[in-house]
């Protein structure tokens, strides 16, 4: 495991895809971004919200995107690439679970 923040955040491969996160969470810094910046919550409102976090935590996460915006940025750059592919390809699962609806 690779310390990227003092002890708070964290970047281990095969762990929320090798992306920053809160150490010992499954918390990742864009998550806490997502809803600082854009949801408008206080870290207190984000730390109500995943109680197992701190307000360090999520200080040292948002420290941590101020210091790595490029990387933040490109993991939401990346994120709704996915997305756009996931609305062009159709779902193997989503058709196994209707076919079994329509057996009944």
């Amino acid at each position: 495991m690779t310390i990227v923040s003092q002890e708070h955040i964290s970047k281990t491969p095969g762990i929320c895809g090798g992306r920053a996160c809160i150490n010992g969470h499954r918390i990742r810094v864009m998550d806490v971004v997502v809803l600082h910046e854009m949801q408008r919550m206080s870290p207190s409102e984000i730390v109500y919200q995943y109680p197992g976090i701190t307000l360090a935590d999520v200080y040292a996460a948002l420290a941590y995107y101020h210091d790595h915006r490029a990387e933040i940025e490109a993991d939401f750059e990346n994120d709704r690439k996915w997305d756009e592919y996931g609305k062009t390809q159709p779902s193997k699962l989503h058709d196994t679970l209707n076919a079994g609806e329509t057996s009944d």
